[in-house]
C-alpha cells in the first residue's frame, strides 16, 4: 500500500471521518464501516486533505489542465487540491458550478476559471454517479474534455448491477476514476492496526457479498 494512502486512512480515522461499527448505507446495506468526508470541516483538515488529493493525482499520472469541483461538496475539495498542487509546483486553474444559473453580474453557471482543455473532476465519493454525469456534460458543453475523476474513497462495491459506480463511470465516459484510497487499501490498513483487526472479518465479509474487482488506478 502506498504510504500516502495509509496516512490518509489514519488521518480519516483520527478525524472520525472513517468509523467502524454497523451502519446502514443509502442502498439499505448493513456496512461495517462508514466514511463521511463532510467531517473534514476545519482549516487544517482541508489543508491536509488537499495534499492527499494532490498525491493521488500525481501518483495516477493523469494529465490535466484544470480542476472542476461539482456543487456543493466538490467546491472546497477542488480548491484545496488546487492549493496543494500549486505547493508542489503544479499551478492549475480551478472552477465549480452553481446549482442555478445566475442571470446578473458575471452570469452563467460556472464560477472560476473557464473550462478548457483537459478538466479533472474532484469530488468526495461516487455513489450513483449523477454528479459525474452532470459534470461531464457541463465540461463538454463548454468545449473542454473530462480528464478523469478524483475521489477520496472508493468503496468498490456493486451498485444495481455487476459494476460499481466508479466502473460505470469509466465504462460510460471512457475516463479514469482514481481514489486516494480504495477498499483494498482499507483492508490493508485494518490488518496493520491491532486495535482495528476485530473489524477485519466483517469488512471482508461485506466485500465478499457486495464487492467488485479493483478499479484500475487505485493503486
Amino acid at each position: 500500500m502506498s504510504d500516502f494512502r495509509q496516512k490518509f486512512l489514519a488521518f480519516a480515522l483520527a478525524r472520525e471521518v472513517l468509523r467502524f461499527g454497523e451502519f446502514t448505507t443509502k442502498a439499505g446495506r448493513k456496512s461495517p464501516y462508514f466514511f463521511n468526508a463532510g467531517l473534514f470541516n476545519d482549516g487544517d483538515s482541508l489543508r491536509r486533505l488537499g495534499r492527499f488529493y494532490a498525491e493521488a493525482l500525481l501518483a495516477s499520472g493523469i494529465a490535466c489542465d484544470g480542476l472542476f469541483g461539482p456543487a456543493y461538496k466538490g467546491i472546497p475539495l477542488a480548491a484545496a487540491a488546487a492549493v496543494a498542487l500549486a505547493e508542489k509546483g503544479h499551478n492549475l486553474p480551478f472552477s465549480f458550478n452553481r446549482k442555478e444559473t445566475k442571470d446578473h453580474g458575471e452570469g452563467g453557471i460556472v464560477v472560476g476559471a473557464p473550462l478548457a482543455g483537459r478538466v479533472l473532476i474532484v469530488d468526495d465519493v461516487i455513489t450513483a454517479g449523477t454528479s459525474v454525469r452532470e459534470s461531464v456534460a457541463m465540461i463538454r458543453g463548454h468545449g473542454a474534455n473530462p480528464a478523469g475523476v478524483l475521489i477520496a474513497l472508493d468503496r468498490m462495491e456493486r451498485g444495481s448491477g455487476a459494476q460499481s459506480a466508479a466502473q460505470e463511470v469509466q465504462a460510460q465516459f471512457g475516463i479514469p476514476v482514481v481514489a486516494i484510497a480504495g477498499l483494498d487499501d482499507l483492508l490493508a490498513f485494518i490488518a496493520g492496526m491491532p486495535d482495528l483487526r476485530v473489524h477485519a472479518s466483517a469488512v471482508q465479509a461485506y466485500r465478499a457479498q457486495y464487492g467488485i474487482a479493483p478499479v484500475a488506478g487505485n493503486g
